[in-house]
């Protein structure tokens, strides 16, 4: 875990990079050693990704980027995208040398059952190799009527630790004070997805603050930090709030002076 989560602020900057999957070689990640190059200088303390771009875990900085191997994938192309499978195993995630794993279960989703039942397979091999569990718990479904209701969060981030997950990932709600409540109500860890783009940098580093402000122990944070014009200069901005408490208004005054 001390290769995912800073051992000083106990709370984790990790930029998710297993978007080619899911919607193929998009802008930032064509080159994912180049992208992991980037975010790693910038201070992110780990990455995710599949393990046919696993290669670039084993790196030249004195700060080593730590390997997260996520272990479950679907396309947009396919049928129905929230039916995510198993596409690799933590035996195959200790050989390649990763630091922890993750699975993807979108709680609410037709297939969910047997989501549940590969989460807690996956957390009981977890538990017998000492390979930590990054957990990506969404609501996603027909009952769903909002993903980012702090109720249906809160939900699915209590399912990732009651099935054994050492760090969950999830949504966030929108405000610090409902998501205070799956803070709460989340007996591990909980970190803040980055969720589609956003319109300004400003809307990103402010979620950011408003999170850890509401207790999250940190980000995993994709598309926003591997497209930005400066994928180096926002990891550096993030990790000034997650790691040295900084607000989004410091930082933006600091830019402008």
């Amino acid at each position: 875990m001390e290769r995912i989560f800073n051992r000083e602020t106990e709370r984790t900057v990790i930029i998710p990079m297993d978007h080619g999957v899911t919607v193929g070689p998009i802008r930032g990640i064509k080159n994912v050693r180049e992208a992991a190059d980037s975010v790693a200088a910038g201070g992110a303390d780990a990455a995710v990704v599949h393990k046919g771009a696993a290669s670039f875990g084993h790196r030249g900085y004195d700060r080593d980027l730590g390997l997260i191997l996520h272990l479950s994938a679907s396309t947009n192309l396919g049928p129905d995208p929230n039916n995510k499978v198993l596409v690799a195993t933590v035996e195959e995630a200790l050989k390649l040398g990763a630091d922890g794993v993750s699975i993807q279960v979108n709680v609410g989703a037709e297939d969910e059952s047997r989501m549940l039942a590969t989460l807690g397979e996956t957390s009981r091999k977890c538990q017998e190799w000492g390979m930590p569990l990054l957990a990506m718990m969404y609501p996603r479904g027909k009952k769903i009527e909002d993903e980012h209701r702090a109720e249906y969060i809160a939900h699915a981030a209590r399912v990732g630790a009651e099935l054994g997950a050492d760090v969950v990932k999830t949504s966030y709600s929108g405000d610090p004070d409902s998501f205070r409540e799956v803070v709460e109500g989340c007996p591990v860890p909980v970190v803040i997805a980055g969720g589609p783009r956003t319109e300004t940098e400003a809307e990103s580093l402010e979620m950011v603050a408003d999170a850890i402000g509401a207790g999250a122990r940190g980000v995993a944070i994709g598309r926003n930090v591997f497209q930005h014009r400066d994928p180096n200069l926002i990891t550096r901005k993030i990790c000034s709030i997650v790691h040295r408490g900084m607000t989004a208004e410091e930082i933006l005054e600091i830019e402008m002076a």
